[in-house]
């Protein structure tokens, strides 16, 4: 495989990120965590700066979407909003994500300013990013508490290809430790959307190629580590880029196959979809990795703040930003989903 960029933790501090104080990394260290990880694909999260590189002057106080500051700002309390209400989702025992993948964010700066000028400053968010070769300049990130996850490695690959006419966004792995000392690995992703026909399969196809063989290469070096991989993989679970080429074999778990019909985290006229995914290492299930997932399933956020009505196709859809260019003011075209793992008590497990 060719990588096109390496970062290591040594650069993080350059880019952002902020290591945890010593005590915040062991108040909890005799305890065990339950880790809520969380997949959204948050739309369009650009700042209101025009950017002569991108192409991003629709979200410009004079592009046609008129992105003010205000709207900006409205933008970061809404994804604010919605993380903090993960924290209350399903268990009192879970806080607020200790691991948010994202997708469609255009640069630090807005990242910058989620985890320090929103409500999320309290609880000690980090974050990784990396510029991507995408045109409209919409990237991949990651969130984390800096108490409960520390990256050691971290990695921009590019699957973009010229013969095939790809420049979209890299994936970003990231190799961490839990503050149990655990190895998680996550992946995010965003596949190149389904624009374009049997040429747009190809790219995805492609893209999901090269996820695999990244998520092959890090599940053998490190045997018996968690692997998570998350994203907008602008496909179903049963479609062929993912059912075929990305899920071939027995090394890997899609949690998203298996979910109740008529559910999912995109609704397209009407039809949910699961075009947003978690899939792990398969002894994240079976007891072949420390930390498990609980239940064994994944779960998709949908509180009634986050749905509108949908007056063409009844029923329910995600409230979101914009529709066409007409503002609306809501949260995302995509609901997020989510995982919770912990480690196990039993000891035993070859590392």
């Amino acid at each position: 495989m060719c990588f096109l960029t390496f970062f290591f933790f040594s650069v993080l501090v350059a880019s952002g990120q902020e290591t945890a104080p010593v005590a915040a990394q062991n108040i909890h260290s005799q305890q065990q965590t339950t880790y809520r990880i969380v997949f959204w694909n948050v739309e369009n999260l650009f700042d209101t700066e025009n950017d002569s590189l991108k192409n991003d002057d629709a979200f410009t106080p004079e592009g046609e979407n008129h992105w003010t500051r205000k709207r900006y700002r409205q933008k970061l309390t809404s994804i604010c909003r919605v993380l903090t209400a993960l924290g209350s989702e399903g268990s009192a025992s879970v806080e607020l994500p200790a691991i948010v993948g994202l997708a469609e964010v255009e640069n630090d700066r807005v990242l910058r300013e989620l985890c320090k000028g929103t409500a999320l400053r309290r609880y000690g968010y980090s974050f990784v990013h990396h510029e991507s070769s995408d045109a409209r300049g919409i990237d991949n990130a990651l969130l984390y508490r800096t108490d409960y996850y520390q990256p050691f490695y971290i990695q921009a690959i590019d699957v973009s290809d010229s013969t095939l006419e790809i420049a979209t966004r890299d994936i970003l792995l990231v190799e961490g430790t839990t503050r149990e000392g655990d190895t998680l690995i996550i992946l995010v992703n965003h596949f190149p959307s389904k624009r374009g026909g049997t040429a747009a399969d190809i790219r995805r196809d492609h893209v999901a190629k090269r996820l695999r063989e990244s998520m092959d290469t890090v599940r053998d070096a490190h045997p018996g580590a968690a692997i998570v991989v998350m994203g907008d993989l602008n496909a179903s679970p049963d479609e062929p880029e993912v059912a075929k080429t990305l899920m071939h074999g027995s090394r890997y778990v899609n949690l998203m196959a298996e979910m109740e019909s008529g559910t999912g985290s995109h609704n397209y006229q009407g039809v949910w979809t699961f075009l947003d995914q978690i899939i792990v290492e398969k002894g994240m299930l079976d007891g072949g990795c420390r930390l498990q997932v609980a239940g064994k399933r994944a779960f998709v956020f949908a509180p009634g703040f986050m749905l509108t009505d949908d007056e063409r196709h009844l029923g329910k859809k995600p409230f979101r930003t914009y529709q066409a260019m007409m503002y609306l003011g809501g949260y995302s075209d995509h609901l997020p989903v989510y995982i919770d793992i912990h480690p196990q008590q039993k000891l035993g497990f070859k590392y």
